[in-house]
């Protein structure tokens, strides 16, 4: 479409959400669209989309575990500003704690709040390797998108408009719940995100009494 001049029609104000930083330095791309893992705590996908309501947009970020679609992270904000990612980070972090020297690899887009000085620091902390797609295309990034499609499909068009941003929290909490302990999953099985990561050490342990 770029190539042709043709550009889509959007529906009430436009909001952009990838604003890549030319000047930050760029993480390699250690994915390259392969977003499977064979555990929990190995790959990691971030990003965050933006939902209208009568106040004005609000921001959503989500973490992802790749092994079982599970989000382990999230956060609402009014802003976009970079330390709310930063703080669905952090709760990745917490509610997981990543051993060190693990290989665990956070991806996301080039956008400049995952490029911050704080983001970068904050995984170089946690000792994640940092992984960035490339600019302008969300296949680099498919795995949230696709989570965050289906948020959009499933809460935010189906129980919208929405007044303000403590509506969209308060259902953005309730739907994060629902989606990693009782939603289906075909790629993983139909079988929920929790499901699946119990699933997967139950099967480790006769393993781990043999040794």
């Amino acid at each position: 479409m770029k190539e042709m001049g043709i550009q889509r029609v959007i529906r009430g104000k436009p909001c952009r959400t990838t604003i890549p930083d030319k000047k930050a330095p760029c993480p390699l791309d250690g994915v390259n669209r392969q977003f499977r893992a064979s555990a929990r705590n190995m790959l990691w996908v971030s990003d965050f989309t933006y939902v209208a309501t009568w106040k004005g947009f609000a921001y959503v970020a989500f973490v992802i575990d790749a092994y079982a679609r599970k989000i382990v992270g999230w956060r609402v904000s009014t802003t976009a500003l970079a330390g709310f990612v930063l703080d669905a980070l952090e709760q990745a972090v917490h509610d997981r704690w990543p051993a060190k020297g693990m290989g665990l690899v956070h991806h996301s887009d080039c956008g400049s709040r995952y490029l911050s000085i704080k983001y970068t620091e904050r995984l170089a902390e946690a000792s994640i390797e940092p992984s960035v797609g490339s600019v302008g295309d969300s296949n680099d990034n498919a795995l949230a998108e696709t989570i965050n499609g289906l948020y959009k499909a499933e809460v935010i068009h189906r129980r919208g408009p929405w007044r303000n941003f403590e509506a969209v929290e308060y259902a953005t909490l309730d739907w994060v719940d629902w989606f990693n302990n009782r939603r289906l999953l075909e790629p993983i099985g139909s079988i929920p995100p929790a499901e699946a990561e119990a699933n997967f050490y139950a099967a480790l342990e006769p393993e781990d009494m043999a040794a």
